[in-house]
């Protein structure tokens, strides 16, 4: 089950929305590129901005942005609400996300309408929210880059 703690509502009424820039690149058209077998055109990339959720688990990103990626739905699974609400979605293929300079692989919930950003991202690219000034900043303790916790 992938939980999805909070809904979009309810991020906007505990919090300052808190959005930024976000580049998602569908994994396997790059790896293809870098081996030689897709030319470098042909690679699937989508920019827009994102809201960021860190109430919410997992990455989500709307039907039309799976399309526009050419992402395959590799499973069904179970996304919970913090309402209480259940809803079967789609769980993608492999996508690069890349927020404030840092990058990560993933695959995403494929729900609403507009890219939402969950704790799994933060916590790899080791971004913390601040919510007073509605943006993302390093980890103080890793400004550089992101350090993985084991």
């Amino acid at each position: 089950m992938i939980n999805l703690d909070r809904d979009l509502a309810q991020t906007s009424k505990n919090m300052g929305a808190v959005r930024v820039k976000v580049k998602l690149t569908n994994a396997i058209d790059e790896e293809l590129v870098k081996r030689g077998l897709l030319n470098p055109s042909l690679l699937r990339v989508y920019e827009a901005e994102a809201l960021i959720d860190s109430g919410a688990v997992r990455t989500a990103i709307p039907v039309e942005v799976c399309e526009h990626l050419g992402l395959r739905i590799r499973s069904q699974e179970i996304a919970k609400y913090a309402d209480g609400r259940q809803e079967t979605v789609g769980l993608t293929g492999p996508i690069i996300i890349e927020l404030e300079g840092r990058e990560t692989i993933e695959a995403a919930m494929v729900l609403g309408d507009m890219v939402l950003i969950g704790q799994t991202v933060l916590e790899t690219l080791d971004l913390l929210v601040d919510c007073k000034n509605q943006r993302l900043v390093p980890n103080p303790e890793n400004p550089e880059r992101p350090v993985l916790r084991v």
